[in-house]
């Protein structure tokens, strides 16, 4: 981008100056819509999430004996749901803003299998491709005991195939995992920002790793290209895969029966708003997608990004989604939120939730490293910096006269409300590499 071409672009767009200076920055979606309205856009329906939930409901005999640690749940992966009043105390004490209504917490940071948010879109991808070519050799039947996976016939029978991916580091991990377990050939192209622990679970478990000092983009790329020259290889999009999208979209309809469970409402006397880390798009794309299926206009969604890794953000609030980079505008997209490490966003994300998802905003690694601390000492939570990034979000909605009057939201209404932060990762950071994180915050 030339000199004039930026200059064009932040005169049209002023908050894009604000990005270049890695200012903290919060951004209002203008387009945002009601659910009707929006949900043309996005080309995926109720149907799509429900024929998800079927496929992972047949997957569940499987799962259960697969991996000893869905076995309690009957093979179906799932986080808990928590609220964290301590940790909210802090925030208000720290930051010296109010948080009206609840603060809770979404572990999809201790999902089962690989330990993030990833463990729903990438296992879920994963499954549908072994059903496709089992059902499609004869091997397997919707009315079966789907157990029968784990036999070496069907371990063998996949053996003959290969699957690929791009990554930052945990849609590595649980594609890569789940593949080797059901014998596919894994290998995940990953990035320079992917963690050297994430790189040795993989090879662990007898996947393919192959390194560059590039970014994600380059990864992906790789991986792709690789891919396309094995007809026998499946190419796992990060950046464009509906599958994907739909295994985080689940996510919705399981909410809120957690929410039910706790005797907890969601309507308009009590609107939720959620605050979802952001990296490419794919995994709060689809969450986000699957809430607003389960509580429509009740719920207003949030994305969270790392000041130097703005991707959505720029790409929603120009309108220009996967046609521009963070680094197109000088920022070099290095931060220690490295599943957050993303230089252009999804352009089917953007341009799907662009009028279903509330706002943007950006915080810095330091913010993040210090939230990190700070749950750890409150409520004895430990979390990848990434999965901080949703911790900031209630603070800018609350002190935000301008936005809540945008959405008709009393302040009767914001005192009912439930803010809930979607923990993405850090089930499966090892002990030595958590005290480092530890050590980056305020205590």
């Amino acid at each position: 981008m030339t000199p004039a071409d930026l200059n064009t672009l932040i005169a049209g767009h002023p908050l894009v100056g604000d990005l270049i200076a890695l200012k903290e920055t919060t951004w209002f979606n203008p387009q945002f819509t009601t659910l009707q309205q929006g949900l043309p856009h996005v080309g995926l329906g109720q149907q799509d999430i429900d024929q998800a939930h079927a496929r992972l409901q047949r997957f569940a005999p499987y799962l259960a004996q697969a991996f000893e640690d869905t076995a309690a749940s009957g093979g179906i992966i799932e986080s808990r749901l928590i609220a964290i009043p301590a940790m909210q105390r802090v925030l208000e004490q720290r930051l010296g803003l109010p948080i009206s209504g609840e603060l809770w917490l979404k572990q999809d940071s201790h999902l089962p299998i690989s330990g993030s948010i990833k463990a729903r879109g990438g296992i879920y991808e994963v499954l549908v491709h072994a059903e496709k070519l089992a059902q499609e050799a004869g091997l397997l039947r919707e009315e079966d005991d789907y157990a029968k996976l784990l036999t070496p016939p069907l371990r063998d029978f996949f053996g003959q195939y290969r699957i690929a991916v791009g990554s930052t580091g945990n849609l590595g991990m649980s594609i890569g995992i789940m593949g080797a377990r059901l014998g596919f050939h894994v290998t995940v192209h990953m990035s320079a920002d992917a963690r050297a622990w994430k790189k040795a679970k993989l090879r662990a478990h007898g996947v393919t790793v192959v390194e560059y000092e590039e970014d994600y983009g380059v990864a992906v790329e790789q991986g792709r290209k690789a891919a396309q020259a094995d007809p026998r290889c499946l190419f796992i999009d990060d950046e464009n895969s509906r599958t994907l999208f739909l295994g985080y979209a689940v996510a919705g309809e399981r909410l809120k029966a957690q929410f039910q469970a706790q005797g907890k409402p969601v309507d308009r006397e009590h609107p939720l708003f959620v605050y979802l880390p952001c990296g490419v798009g794919g995994g709060p794309g689809g969450v986000a997608f699957g809430l607003k299926m389960a509580f429509g206009d009740h719920v207003h969604c949030f994305f969270a990004e790392p000041t130097h890794s703005p991707c959505m953000l720029l790409g929603m609030s120009t309108g220009l989604h996967d046609t521009i980079s963070v680094q197109d505008i000088g920022i070099d997209n290095l931060t220690a939120a490295d599943g957050l490490a993303v230089g252009r966003a999804s352009g089917f994300v953007g341009r799907a939730m662009q009028r279903l998802i509330d706002g943007c905003y950006t915080l810095s690694d330091a913010s993040m490293y210090d939230m990190l601390a700070w749950l750890d000492a409150a409520e004895g939570l430990r979390l990848e910096p990434s999965a901080l990034a949703g911790m900031a979000g209630p603070q800018r909605i609350c002190a935000s006269a301008g936005y809540q009057r945008l959405h008709g939201l009393s302040a009767a209404q914001m005192q009912h409300a439930t803010h809930l932060v979607w923990a993405t990762g850090g089930g499966m950071v090892p002990p030595e590499e958590m005290a480092g994180y530890l050590a980056q915050g305020r205590p």
